[in-house]
């Protein structure tokens, strides 16, 4: 069901707030598991509250459906498909918008960001159509800013982009997602000040990078040390380098690429980049703190820019028998969709031009979880209305299931999808 109250408890003595629920989003957060986590964080009630944790937990997510609400106005929504139904036969007066800030408050983004974490992971099996290639799960990362609400706590925190003299117009929070690429399904996520930078927040993401993923990137969130950690975690990589970075090679391949040297930042000299280059060469074993062998792809893209845009991808996966050089370029392709994810959320949910709402910054960070977790139960929502149609997920539309989704809620009713 898109919106739907849980089996209700008609006694005298029930809470309205006790059966609020929505269906998108229950399949994907259902009440035990809500409650687990709220015990796990240390969130949930010690006393009885007009509006519980778990209650305010759906409320956040729900109210990431459409931040351009306001929160009185979602609360309304999720109490008004109970009394539509009849479901309920008590009256229930709408919390203040000042009430439902203190319930947000004592909530806090913990229990939001541990749903997701314990939820929101990949979707896809072997049939869905554009998730796999060949063995390997496609997922992609990259990161965007969200403008927050212009005040001193805010400011303090997530600071402005710019500086002084032409600085942005808003404090910015700064966010690095990780998404199932056939599915563009947010999967992870990190967040943090405008100051912290992308590769900073996208450490965080390489324990998420498992075996069986081959996961695609764009050039600014090359290091050694990120290489090394996502690596590590056991995923195959494939990303795009800058010209500056050094690759010298160590032997052409029949496919037209190239097996190359990648350099800890420890190894400065030319003297000793040199001796590792022969021993590579020799097919000597390599220190893997000081140097790895990596596999390049260099091809242009004619339609960038009249002369073509030169891209170098590296890759782990050094055997060309296993995925070719073309193939490499055209799945490097598909890391573009990651720009569509992060435009649904950003001009979809939050509303082109939205600066968020939340007034602190433990606040702003809770209602970018619940606008995440939104994200992904429409997804999910998506994905399984796809595999009923036999379709790729892509083929279906992430607007157009938003609205649906909003025009259900907005007028209490329910359906199946």
């Amino acid at each position: 069901m898109l919106f739907m109250p849980a089996t209700p408890d008609t006694t005298p003595s029930a809470r309205l707030t006790d059966h609020l629920d929505l269906g998108v989003l229950a399949a994907c957060y259902p009440r035990d598991v809500i409650e687990d986590v709220l015990a796990d964080t240390g969130t949930g009630e010690q006393r009885r509250r007009s509006l519980p944790a778990h209650v305010m937990v759906r409320h956040t997510i729900a109210w990431g459906l459409d931040a351009t609400q306001g929160t009185d106005a979602v609360m309304r929504q999720l109490a008004g498909s109970l009394q539509l139904l009849g479901s309920w036969q008590g009256q229930w007066k709408t919390p203040t918008t000042s009430a439902i800030a203190q319930a947000r408050a004592r909530l806090g983004p913990q229990p939001l960001a541990e749903l997701f974490h314990r939820t929101c992971t990949p979707m896809a099996d072997a049939t869905t159509p554009g998730a796999f290639f060949k063995t390997w799960r496609l997922m992609s990362m990259d990161g965007t800013t969200l403008d927050v609400a212009d005040t001193a706590a805010n400011t303090d925190h997530f600071t402005h982009s710019g500086n002084h003299r032409n600085r942005s117009a808003f404090p910015q929070l700064r966010m690095v997602t990780l998404s199932e690429t056939g599915t563009r399904a947010i999967v992870g996520a990190t967040m943090g000040p405008f100051s912290t930078g992308e590769r900073t927040l996208a450490d965080e993401l390489g324990p998420l990078c498992e075996e069986g993923m081959l996961v695609l990137a764009d050039a600014g969130f090359y290091s050694w040390k990120m290489w090394t950690n996502y690596s590590c975690a056991g995923a195959e990589l494939a990303w795009r380098v800058g010209s500056q970075l050094e690759l010298p090679m160590v032997r052409p391949l029949d496919d037209g690429s190239y097996l190359a040297m990648l350099f800890s930042p420890r190894v400065k000299s030319r003297k000793a980049k040199d001796a590792l280059l022969a021993q590579a060469r020799t097919g000597q074993d390599l220190d893997p703190e000081r140097a790895l062998v990596v596999r390049a792809v260099d091809y242009t893209v004619p339609d960038a820019n009249p002369e073509g845009e030169l891209i170098t991808l590296i890759t782990t996966i050094t055997d060309p028998t296993q995925i070719s050089a073309q193939e490499l370029a055209a799945l490097y392709g598909r890391r573009w969709e990651h720009e569509t994810v992060l435009s649904e959320v950003k001009t979809r949910l939050l509303g082109a031009g939205t600066v968020i709402a939340s007034q602190s910054p433990p606040m702003v960070i809770a209602q970018v979880w619940g606008v995440l977790l939104a994200h992904y139960a429409v997804r999910e929502l998506m994905h399984r209305s796809a595999e009923h149609l036999g379709l790729a997920p892509d083929r279906l539309g992430f607007t157009h299931t938003v609205r649906i989704v909003r025009r259900t809620t907005s007028g209490g009713t329910a359906f199946s999808p």
